[in-house]
């Protein structure tokens, strides 16, 4: 139980700004068991935005209280995954070779296919969450952050870390049979609880949403890098969580 806390908590340490004291917790075997906590990370994100748009709904409309909670997903992870996709979009969409996007993909600064990346994405997702029934949001917020997280997972899974070092190195080794247990089993409680409390129907469009948005990342970045970076696991989870919400919009 020490090791799995432990891993837990580099997770939460690695994917957020939530302060984690470091001593002691880092082993190379914790980082790489920690990927199997990337959905409960991301839940535990959705719930504190959840709680941020509730508060806010109090005192402002819903637009306002949409906002706000999108700017404390955004505080809790340091925008983590929306600087892996606007340097995802960065790299790839220049239309350069693979050495070259993958130096760009490190470079700092933002350019022109980030930007109007970033501006979509966070853009389209708030006026996604803007137009579904206020009852809706704040299950649609701790799921799509849950499930969009054990999208980006899927991709270590299943696919080759292109870099001799970075940011997914550490966990660049795959996922553990133990690991998928948990991710699916973690994937299966947000599943159940949605389907207590909202309609089946919904989540299963929303969810087909999440695995288009998961499909066109991928063939976005693969066929040029061969593999993924942590940049585009990034990419991933936002492209994902957009698409989550876009498929419940459809369903509506």
């Amino acid at each position: 139980m020490k090791q799995e806390g432990a891993s837990f908590l580099l997770a939460v340490q690695f994917l957020t700004r939530i302060p984690i004291p470091s001593g002691g917790l880092y082993t190379p075997e914790r980082m790489a068991a920690s990927v199997r906590y990337y959905p409960m990370v991301g839940l535990l994100v959705g719930c504190m935005c959840a709680a941020v748009f509730a508060l806010s709904l109090a005192v402002f409309p819903q637009v306002i209280a949409i906002l706000l909670a999108i700017a404390a997903s955004l505080l809790l992870t340091g925008g983590f995954h929306e600087d892996g996709l606007a340097d995802t979009f960065d790299g790839i969409g220049g239309g350069l070779d693979r050495d070259r996007a993958l130096e760009v993909m490190r470079d700092s600064r933002l350019g022109t296919y980030g930007t109007l990346a970033l501006v979509m994405v966070l853009s389209t997702k708030a006026v996604s969450l803007a137009l579904l029934p206020v009852e809706f949001i704040v299950a649609t917020l701790m799921a799509a952050h849950g499930l969009s997280r054990l999208s980006s997972v899927l991709v270590i899974a299943t696919s080759t870390y292109v870099r001799a070092e970075g940011t997914g190195k550490p966990v660049a080794e795959g996922v553990s049979p133990v690991s998928l247990i948990m991710l699916a089993l973690t994937g299966a409680a947000i599943v159940a609880v949605w389907c207590w409390l909202l309609p089946p129907m919904a989540l299963g469009c929303a969810a087909f949403g999440l695995v288009v948005g998961h499909g066109a990342m991928r063939l976005f970045f693969e066929p040029k890098l061969g593999g993924y970076t942590g940049d585009t696991l990034g990419a991933v989870q936002q492209v994902s969580e957009l698409g989550f919400y876009l498929g419940l919009l459809a369903w509506l």
